[in-house]
C-alpha cells in the first residue's frame, strides 16, 4: 500500500475566476495563494496536452482546517467541450458538501447560477440513520451533492 494523504480535487473551468468566486461565496472556501499560471514543455509533458497553458487557483475546502485538502480550479488555454452533466456517467461523479439545511443550500446554489439535477430526498441508511440530499450543479455544470445527516 502507498502511504498517502488526500491533497486536492481539480475542476477544469471555462472561467476559473467566476467559478472560484462561486465556491468562495456559496460554500465558504478560502483562497490559497498564489494564483497559478503555468505553461511550457514540462506542463505539456505532464498533462499530455500539446502546448498546454493554464491559469487558476487553489481554494481551501471548508471545515477541515488550514492544512485540509483544496479544490483546484484551472482554466486551460486549450479547452475541449464536454457532454452534459449526468449523475451516472463513468468517472468523476460529484463533490459533496455537508450542510445543515439541504433545501436552503439548494436554493442558494440555484440562485447563484447552479441548476437542479434531481429533487431533495431523504433516505434511511442500512445503519438506521437518515440522510437528506440533493444533486445540483455549479454554474459550469459540475455536479454537487448537498447532504445533511440525522442520527438513527
Amino acid at each position: 500500500m502507498i502511504e498517502a494523504r488526500f491533497g486536492h480535487v481539480n475542476l477544469v473551468a471555462r472561467d476559473w475566476r467566476a467559478l472560484a468566486a462561486f465556491y468562495i461565496r456559496v460554500f465558504g472556501c478560502s483562497l490559497v495563494p498564489p494564483e497559478r499560471d503555468y505553461q511550457g514543455p514540462e506542463l505539456s509533458a505532464g498533462t499530455g496536452v500539446p502546448e498546454a497553458a493554464l491559469r487558476g487557483v487553489h481554494l481551501r475546502l471548508p471545515g477541515l482546517g488550514s492544512e485540509g485538502p483544496t479544490l483546484e480550479i484551472y482554466e486551460y488555454a486549450q479547452e475541449l467541450d464536454r457532454p452534459p452533466s449526468a449523475a451516472n456517467r463513468h468517472g468523476f461523479g460529484h463533490l459533496a458538501f455537508a450542510v445543515p439545511d439541504v433545501e436552503a443550500a439548494r436554493s442558494i446554489v440555484l440562485g447563484e447560477g447552479g441548476e437542479p439535477v434531481g429533487d431533495v430526498v431523504t433516505l434511511q441508511t442500512s445503519d438506521g440513520r437518515h440522510v437528506t440530499w440533493a444533486y445540483v450543479t455549479d454554474p459550469e455544470g459540475n455536479i454537487l451533492e448537498l447532504q445533511s445527516w440525522a442520527p438513527a
